[in-house]
């Protein structure tokens, strides 16, 4: 399994133009604004403060890279979606952003979509995955009926950072990911998890989306 503590900070960058090379395997995390990617990511690697949390939606206005050991094997905060607040200009700016960046990088190997586990599966989570989703080769025809069977082509997590409830699970899938590029079997639906029985402003449902499905 990757040693997750080695995370570094690698850059930040506007748009997909003025990121690093597009060379070894990536994972994004994408969610809406305040959903707690920042708190996720920190979870994961162990650190504290390697992403930034801000209490203030809409405050990733970048995409930030974080190496893993070395720049070979990265993971990558996306903006935060979804914030009615921010001017319309930068709102459109950053759904451009995240377009290009599911449609152009091919060192993509899975994405990681965020949410608050007490407003689960909004409308824009959903576009999100099902976005994601449309980028690989899948007939219509079976996309149709993966959504309808709630979307059992991605894998389900509960996620508390404060807990440390499915950061093992995690980080486990997303070595697999990383290390091998071979994505996980999803011809049957995940065994679902146990939801969690408190509301815990920490905790996120993490859906996990492997590339090339």
């Amino acid at each position: 399994m990757i040693d997750f503590r080695t995370a570094f900070f690698i850059k930040s960058a506007p748009s997909t133009k003025e990121l690093t090379d597009d060379f070894g395997a990536e994972i994004a995390f994408a969610g809406r604004s305040n959903a707690g990617k920042s708190t996720v990511l920190n979870a994961l690697v162990g650190q504290k403060s390697l992403a930034r949390t801000s209490r203030t939606p809409g405050r990733t206005q970048l995409i930030n890279l974080f190496g893993l050991g070395d720049e070979t094997r990265r993971f990558v905060d996306l903006p935060g979606y979804g914030y009615a607040k921010v001017p319309e200009a930068m709102r459109k700016r950053w759904g451009d952003a995240l377009a290009a960046y599911f449609a152009e990088r091919r060192s993509l190997a899975g994405v990681v979509v965020i949410m608050d586990i007490r407003h689960p599966l909004k409308e824009t989570d959903q576009q999100m995955i099902e976005y994601k989703l449309s980028q690989n080769e899948i007939s219509k025809a079976v996309f149709a009926l993966k959504r309808e069977a709630s979307l059992a082509a991605v894998q389900w997590l509960p996620f508390s950072g404060l807990r440390g409830v499915g950061v093992p699970q995690t980080r486990a899938i997303l070595s697999e990911w990383l290390a091998s590029g071979i994505e996980p079997d999803v011809s049957e639906p995940p065994t679902p998890e146990p939801g969690l029985s408190e509301s815990d402003p920490s905790e996120s449902g993490v859906p996990l989306v492997p590339e090339d499905i």
